[in-house]
């Protein structure tokens, strides 16, 4: 191959959230490591929390880089250095952050026309993608983030409507048309979903998916053995689909590992010295991922579940909304310092759930915690909050069988405005996935499942195949319009 003139060039637009633009620089890197020339797009902030591990795989040989323009913070009314959407503190901010993503096309059509790339990776949310993709006669692939269940069960949602044909927000519904029997409420969906009448959330939503259902495919980071009969459903759907993950195991060394969606590592020796001190599969993991918002109040309900649990715990929480840390009880971490270690913000998560100590998880079943969770074959306490959450919840709970609910029913950005879940609550789901025969069962399922999930990105596994598969597909498009 004449590297100059058969080599691939992609071009990846990862949207400004940790949730999305994690994964998306994981699947960026493998690409280049596959011999495709890679071009991440984004802001400068959004850069510096992936440059090194770029520098390192350039180092390594890929031929990977990033290309840069600046957020229009002013321009979308957002404070100066709002560039991640994890530095949005209200819905108003929110919703300025998303619309100001249109102001992203001109100087990201402006990079295209330089480059002459050969294919674009878009997240949902540039839904103007689609369209800069065609001008320029190339394909446009969709990555949402999410994996096929979810996107079944939306989908399905969006067509059927079951959720308007209840009469309460409490009255359980069946979403029709799924290989599995899965039933939700209304509170357990977001507000744009429920909603009859058009507002700005249901036609971001719907310009999402038209752009969705015109791309050219989507690329999932999923792997067939996890959801077998929902990557054969969307496909039935006639949608092209690429399973390539999970993409968290494309990251090899614990460098990768730590420095994950982050710059630096500021407690990957606390914590693994500490877990090095404990027992296999005696340690329980709790994170809400980056994004959550919880009230002083169920903090401390957590606090003390854990507390009366008696099992050995890493908590990774985030600071109250709006309120000193109070929330504490005076010298609770003191008081368990045998039995628990808390941190305060970010954690390397997924050497924390690889460690041998870790024996559950409890987690706000975003897809990428979710997943991280079933490639480490650990089973899991779901505590949906908001996104998708509440359909991933339902696979881990009732298809896989390796998680126990907490009991979470009112979809929320934010905890504070829901009534909080009880410590005997929280307690009695922690002490079922930890012990006992049916806690036993679930880690042996987990397990199982945790060696697929190896397996699958091996050379001749289902994700590597599929990824295999994908690049040789654009390569034959390439070669074909030269």
């Amino acid at each position: 191959m004449d590297r100059k003139t058969d080599q691939l060039h992609i071009y990846f637009l990862p949207m400004m959230a940790p949730g999305h633009m994690i994964p998306l620089v994981d699947i960026a890197r493998q690409f280049a490591r596959r011999g495709a020339k890679v071009t991440i797009i984004t802001t400068p902030l959004n850069a510096s929390t992936f440059s090194k591990a770029i520098q390192r795989d350039r180092e390594l040989g890929s031929d990977i880089s990033n290309r840069t323009t600046e957020f229009p913070c002013k321009e979308a009314g957002l404070p100066d250095g709002c560039e991640n959407i994890a530095s949005t503190t209200s819905t108003e901010m929110y919703l300025k952050f998303i619309m100001g993503l249109s102001l992203f096309q001109q100087p990201f059509e402006q990079f295209l026309e330089e480059d002459h790339p050969d294919c674009l990776v878009a997240a949902p949310q540039f839904s103007w993608a689609v369209d800069v993709a065609a001008k320029l006669g190339i394909p446009r692939l969709f990555f949402n983030g999410t994996g096929f269940f979810p996107l079944c069960a939306l989908h399905s949602l969006m067509e059927h409507k079951p959720h308007l044909k209840v009469e309460s927000e409490t009255e359980e519904f069946i979403i029709p048309g799924l290989p599995d029997t899965i039933k939700m409420s209304r509170q357990q969906l977001p507000d744009h979903l429920k909603c009859e009448t058009e507002s700005i959330i249901t036609e971001i939503v719907r310009n999402i998916m038209k752009a969705e259902m015109t791309s050219y495919g989507s690329i999932v980071n999923s792997f067939y053995e996890l959801e077998p009969y929902y990557v054969k459903h969307w496909e039935l759907k006639g949608r092209k689909a690429w399973h390539i993950g999970p993409v968290s195991l494309y990251n090899k060394d614990n460098e990768d590992k730590a420095q994950r969606g982050h710059g630096t590592s500021f407690c990957e020796h606390q914590c693994l010295d500490w877990l090095n001190t404990k027992e296999p599969k005696s340690v329980i993991y709790i994170c809400f991922g980056s994004m959550s918002v919880f009230s002083s109040t169920q903090l401390l309900e957590i606090a003390m579940a854990l507390e009366a649990s008696n099992q050995q715990f890493i908590w990774a929480t985030q600071d109250a909304i709006n309120e000193e840390q109070t929330w504490m009880p005076e010298g609770f971490e003191e008081k368990l310092k045998g039995q628990g270690l808390i941190i305060k913000g970010w954690v390397p998560q997924v050497l924390i759930l690889d460690h041998e100590a870790i024996g559950g998880f409890v987690t706000h079943c975003g897809w990428n915690s979710l997943l991280e969770g079933v490639t480490a074959g650990v089973p899991m306490v779901t505590w949906p909050l908001s996104a998708e959450q509440f359909f991933n919840e339902k696979l881990p709970t009732e298809i896989l069988k390796i998680g126990v609910p907490v009991g979470a029913q009112a979809w929320s950005y934010r905890t504070d405005s829901t009534v909080p879940i009880n410590r005997e609550n929280i307690q009695g789901a922690i002490t079922k996935l930890m012990v006992g025969q049916e806690a036993e069962e679930m880690r042996s399922r987990a397990a199982a499942l945790g060696n697929l999930a190896k397996m699958a990105v091996e050379k001749g596994g289902s994700s590597d195949n599929s990824l295999g598969s994908l690049l040789e597909e654009l390569r034959k498009r390439k070669s074909s319009s030269n």
